[in-house]
């Protein structure tokens, strides 16, 4: 007899990233986003500039573009998951944006 038991509610199948990595993620790509958007460049050079900080993003966290593509597409089936992510991603930028970083 095989049991399976879910350890918590945030876990996830193998090859899919956590619920807290993928708010992080998402965090970082909302910000690069911003970032792409405010600077007074051409939607071409907006697109390649998003694309190099997007690889960073990836980069930063140790995964593939593959890996985060197959996670979003399984988080992207249940509304209630993607819905709980985002309301967290949107709370993590509201810290972010009342306690920025000072500047160097």
């Amino acid at each position: 007899m095989v049991l399976s038991f879910a350890c918590a509610n945030n876990s996830s199948p193998s090859g899919i990233l956590d619920e807290d990595l993928m708010v992080s993620i998402l965090v970082d790509i909302q910000l690069a986003e911003g970032k792409v958007s405010s600077l007074p460049v051409s939607y071409d050079s907006s697109q390649v500039l998003y694309a190099l900080l997007e690889k960073d993003i990836f980069s930063k966290h140790g995964i593939s573009d593959s890996v985060f593509i197959a996670s979003m597409e399984y988080y992207l089936e249940d509304a209630e998951k993607m819905d709980r992510m985002y309301a967290r991603v949107i709370d993590s930028l509201v810290v972010l944006e009342n306690n920025p970083k000072p500047t160097k």
